[in-house]
């Protein structure tokens, strides 16, 4: 069973993510009993969906997170993928759903999710990562898992830390 980071504990992953071959239509793709994590696509073409409660959106780097903002007060998950580790845009989709949209469910990264972006990807909002299957032994998500108690209190503001570290410091002398 793959593996995750959720809230500081690793933990046996339940969902399961569905991906579109080319040409498929999201429409018609049928989406098996259990928990799945759809594309964004799918979850706007089929909005049955919404009603079932264990199926989550997954957006892409293209997507745009106001397609969701109606709907995020009733998910419990929400997924952004991260098709390759230089692709950034997801930190800005995560950083939206918690700062502008308020989004306080699940956000989980799944695809590339490396250990040295872990803390990044905490600093945006998610609160579940997803590595890919098979790429960390146990020892290594252990690993990853204190790695994301290195930097406890950092300088910026982020989607954690809503004011930056002077601010923070100011408020605890006063």
């Amino acid at each position: 069973m793959a593996k995750l980071i959720k809230n500081q504990q690793i933990l046996d992953d339940t969902w399961q993510v569905l991906t579109l071959d080319d040409g498929a239509d999201a429409a018609t793709v049928a989406v098996p009993a259990g928990q799945w994590i759809v594309p964004l696509a799918v979850w706007q073409a089929q909005p049955a969906l919404a009603a079932r409660g264990d199926v989550a959106p997954l957006l892409d780097g293209a997507d745009d997170p106001a397609d969701l903002a109606d709907q995020l007060g009733t998910l419990s998950l929400v997924a952004v993928n991260f098709p390759r580790f230089a692709d950034g845009r997801g930190y800005s989709i995560a950083t939206l759903l918690r700062s502008r949209y308020g989004y306080t469910g699940e956000l989980r990264a799944i695809g590339d999710v490396l250990r040295d972006q872990f803390n990044y990807f905490t600093r945006c909002g998610f609160d579940a990562l997803q590595p890919p299957v098979g790429k960390y032994t146990d020892a290594q998500l252990d690993a990853a898992l204190a790695s994301l108690k290195d930097f406890t209190d950092p300088y910026q503001a982020s989607a954690t830390f809503r004011d930056p570290l002077f601010r923070r410091h100011a408020r605890r002398a006063a």
